[in-house]
């Protein structure tokens, strides 16, 4: 059984506009050990989802539908002690900028001791032995001393340590990271990676690793869902989607990749720009910017089916699949004409 799977999953808000369709049937599973990277522009509904998941909509403009299941528990379904109970132990979040989700007015001490007294019955000593061993984890030095200071005292990076400390105090089985290394160096933004990824190994967490960087994925996914306009459009293992890739969306982030093994002259542009969620474009919702579009794609919905051959590659166009494999293999060999 995976660790989560979730399952035509809908989230829609309520606005003063309408209601903007910001997660609309999405599904895929995870597994104990493993990295899911969730990718594609700002916009899509990666973050949507996983706030969904972990119960942090707000009720009052949230409409939620389908399923979450974690461990066989419905997380959609379950009441709100129970989550509480669930989050921050079982699973937990690192969200996208560590300033904002500190609590600027109390040392970071007390906010990782608070987090294991919440959900562990231990005193408060053996909270802080706990809390100091998980700062030395993450890197962070002279971290006995460090405990008694402030957010603002530390560098972006270094918050950013904090924060996944603060996500690992009670090992938990799910570790959700949304854009880790957003706004940190490449040179930190490699040793966040690093960290996570020998965290993981240490205390066999599952990931899902959420980003608009393809770098990124390819340094620590083991599977890959690609989303668009709040929907899935290509899933499939790491390898597939850099050497396989079947959807001319996924093309159009892997274009915009800088190549070091190609002579690639410019990088492709993806013209236009994502649609509105309060009224999506009929049909693929990537027609009104895809360069390959047919009448077809006006039209008609594609569905999420199997690559022919590959059982665990997905992918929804309705291009058919000579032209995808002519048109992938000219983007490996860094030829691939730039959409207009």
């Amino acid at each position: 059984m995976s660790l989560l799977e979730v399952k035509n999953l809908h989230t829609h808000f309520r606005t003063d506009d309408g209601i903007v369709k910001a997660v609309d049937g999405v599904s895929f599973t995870v597994e104990k050990g493993k990295t899911l990277g969730i990718v594609g522009e700002s916009g899509s509904g990666k973050s949507v989802t996983c706030l969904t998941i972990m119960g942090l909509n707000s009720k009052r403009t949230a409409i939620t539908s389908g399923e979450a299941l974690f461990n066989g528990e419905d997380l959609l379904k379950m009441g709100s002690r129970r989550l509480r109970e669930i989050r921050g132990n079982d699973m937990a979040m690192i969200f996208q900028d560590p300033m904002t989700s500190l609590n600027p007015v109390h040392t970071i001490g007390r906010q990782l001791v608070e987090a294991i007294l919440l959900h562990r019955d231990v005193t408060k000593k053996v909270a802080k032995a706990r809390a100091v061993e998980l700062l030395e984890a993450v890197g962070i030095p002279r971290a006995r001393r460090r405990f008694d200071d402030y957010p603002h005292q530390f560098s972006g990076g270094m918050r950013q340590r904090v924060m996944i400390a603060m996500a690992l105090v009670n090992d938990p089985d799910l570790l959700i990271a949304d854009e880790p290394t957003t706004a940190l160096d490449v040179t930190t933004q490699a040793q966040i990676l690093k960290l996570m990824k020998t965290l993981q190994q240490e205390f066999g967490s599952a990931i899902i690793m959420i980003t608009h960087d393809l770098g990124v994925v390819a340094e620590t996914a083991d599977d890959v869902v690609v989303m668009y306009a709040a929907k899935v459009v290509e899933k499939a293992p790491v390898a597939e989607i850099f050497n396989r890739p079947r959807m001319p969306y996924t093309w159009g982030l892997l274009g915009s990749l800088p190549r070091l093994d190609a002579d690639v002259e410019r990088l492709v542009q993806i013209p236009g720009q994502p649609p509105s969620l309060l009224t999506p474009p009929r049909g693929c919702r990537f027609h009104p910017r895809c360069p390959y579009v047919m009448s077809v794609c006006r039209s008609e919905e594609p569905q999420l089916v199997n690559v022919p051959g590959i059982d665990n590659h997905l992918q929804a166009c309705h291009l058919d699949e000579d032209t995808k494999r002519r048109e992938a293999e000219k983007l490996l060999e860094g030829t691939l004409a730039e959409a207009s």
